[in-house]
């Protein structure tokens, strides 16, 4: 099947699903990344004295050899506002994803739940538009659209960190993705392409205490117990 992720920003793969990615590029689905922005607003610029434009281009370099690492099928990365997703007419970012979807066509939408995991409201717009495109679409009749999968966090596996996160009840949680080492190691491999961000990762830890499960909500669906594979059912 056909999997395309939407997130707004260059890094959230990574720090998100990057370990469900590389499953199931394995198990051979087609896994496509559609970033909305470069990032180069991020306050990290200015440790590298770089303007936001500079910074973007920065931070695409990274994604680019995130893309290989991870052996993506595809990646786009669009040039939105950093941080000005929720200064822009949402229909102009449907858009942007409703014509992305019609060139890929695939047959399930990932991205944040609606608390965002971090409640960054880059995160919540992007959960907005994608589920109303997504509801748009299936409405219209789109025969590829299958499922809607969101990316969230389990209270139970809720890591130590300062920053605050926001997370699914056990109910809520419709999908767990079990992976491997080989998984986990990927994704480690994806978060170090990111040169710019490192001490943020090391202040984070998430290499150190990377999981071996990924959760997922399925809007309009509920899985009990839960689905292990994001296909199933489809």
């Amino acid at each position: 099947m056909k999997i395309l992720y939407i997130f707004p920003h260059p890094d959230d793969e990574s720090f998100g699903p990057a370990l469900a990615m590389t499953s199931q590029l394995r198990a051979g689905h087609e896994v496509y990344l559609l970033t909305l922005t470069k990032g180069g607003a991020t306050k990290k610029r200015f440790s590298y004295n770089l303007s936001i434009e500079q910074m973007g281009e920065v931070r695409h370099k990274e994604m680019l050899n995130v893309e290989k690492v991870l052996d993506l099928t595809g990646m786009t990365v669009l040039d939105l506002p950093d941080s000005g997703l929720k200064e822009i007419d949402p229909i102009e970012i449907e858009e942007v994803i409703r014509n992305h979807i019609h060139k890929i066509q695939p047959d399930i939408l990932v991205t944040y739940a609606v608390h965002g995991v971090s409640g960054f409201h880059d995160h919540l717009v992007s959960h907005a538009v994608v589920k109303r495109v997504y509801c748009e679409m299936r409405e219209e009749g789109n025969a590829a659209l299958k499922r809607l999968a969101l990316f969230t966090l389990a209270e139970s596996d809720l890591p130590d960190t300062k920053f605050k996160l926001s997370t699914s009840t056990e109910k809520e949680i419709d999908c767990v993705i079990s992976v491997d080492e080989l998984d986990i190691e990927k994704s480690r491999q994806a978060l170090l392409c990111y040169e710019t961000y490192q001490d943020v990762i090391a202040e984070v830890g998430v290499l150190e205490r990377m999981g071996d499960k990924v959760y997922f909500e399925f809007f309009q669906e509920d899985y009990a117990p839960a689905a292990t594979d994001m296909a199933q059912g489809l």
